[in-house]
């Protein structure tokens, strides 16, 4: 009968002819070993099969060798966009990621927080259903290292980096309105995400700015931002009376704008010449959309990246100072949003 047993230290110690110590040594000090020795020890580890403890490890060291990304929606590819820049961060300090997906519950949040720190993770990396969640101030008080992606906090007792998503929206309207649109629908929501709240307000801001009728900038909520919605959004706005129907639509993502085309196209409509669309994020398949979507883009993996810098330093660096990093999103013109 085959021994199933795992292989432990004291068997790769007895196969090598060393110490415990220095097996333990080979593991967490290797440079306070001889080559030769090492060498031996590392061979006798091969031939065994065996694979160290690293439970263990972690409960000595108070840490593991990972990092943690909490997204808020793992169907919208603007999160697997920074979730890589957040893993090219960590594979540069040899370090692991673990992505969780919260889908927008805050139940859920809280439950994958939770078991992260049960796993004693470096840093917690989190697009939160809400920002201002009590358990995220409990773990910034247990002086967890903590970033807020792609959110902001009213205080500063975290990191965070964020886009200035009132720009995002602005600059999105002054660009329909400089394509001679005079009747603009803005497509989002739940307006309890805090993206959509800002990107309406930019939206409103920059059209009154204008001197446009507010009566004119039309406000169609949605339940989420997804295609789904987007296309369910782009029967509302058919149904609409002729002479109120918009002429161009501000989605808050590019998941409702593609749902929104895919709606329109459907129903006969040529975008743009009546029916022009921009989006917001830049996700890869607003460029590969029938008709290439015009999207205020974000930094996606430049998001992750500064994100997971941040949470490194907190974690390692003893004079870390809480930082808000803010981008600016720009507008990449395309197909679907052309002059009239």
């Amino acid at each position: 009968m085959l021994n199933s047993r795992t292989p432990s230290v004291k068997d790769v110690a007895a196969a090598a002819g060393v110490s415990l110590g220095t097996v333990s040594n080979v593991m967490n000090r290797p440079e306070v070993v001889s080559a030769r020795t090492r060498e031996r020890v590392e061979r006798a580890m091969a031939e065994l099969g065996f694979v160290r403890n690293e439970s263990a490890r972690q409960l000595r060291a108070g840490t593991s060798r990972t990092l943690a990304y909490v997204m808020l929606d793992g169907t919208n590819p603007f999160f697997h966009d920074v979730a890589q820049g957040i893993e090219l961060a960590a594979e540069d300090a040899d370090l692991s990621l673990f992505i969780c997906n919260s889908n927008s519950r805050a139940e859920r949040e809280e439950a994958h927080l939770d078991r992260l720190l049960q796993q004693r993770v470096q840093g917690i990396l989190i697009t939160p259903v809400n920002s201002e969640a009590p358990y995220l101030y409990d773990l910034t008080r247990r002086g967890v290292p903590l970033v807020i992606v792609d959110r902001r906090r009213d205080d500063e007792s975290c990191c965070s980096v964020a886009v200035d998503d009132v720009h995002g929206g602005r600059v999105a309207i002054e660009h329909l309105v400089e394509q001679g649109h005079a009747r603009v629908a803005f497509i989002g929501g739940p307006e309890s995400i805090g993206q959509v709240r800002e990107r309406l307000q930019g939206a409103r801001e920059v059209w009154a700015e204008l001197g446009l009728p507010a009566d004119d900038l039309i406000f169609l909520p949605t339940d989420a931002l997804t295609v789904a919605e987007g296309r369910s959004a782009g029967e509302r706005l058919a149904g609409l009376p002729a002479r109120r129907r918009p002429t161009a639509a501000f989605c808050a993502n590019d998941l409702l704008a593609l749902g929104l085309l895919q709606q329109g196209i459907g129903a006969g409509l040529r975008v743009p010449d009546d029916l022009a669309i921009v989006g917001f994020d830049d996700i890869e398949f607003a460029a590969a959309a029938a008709v290439p979507l015009t999207s205020v883009r974000q930094p996606r993996q430049e998001l992750g990246r500064a994100a997971a810098q941040l949470v490194l330093d907190e974690a390692t660096n003893p004079d870390h100072e809480h930082q808000q990093l803010f981008f600016t999103p720009e507008l990449v013109a395309r197909a679907s949003s052309r002059a009239r």
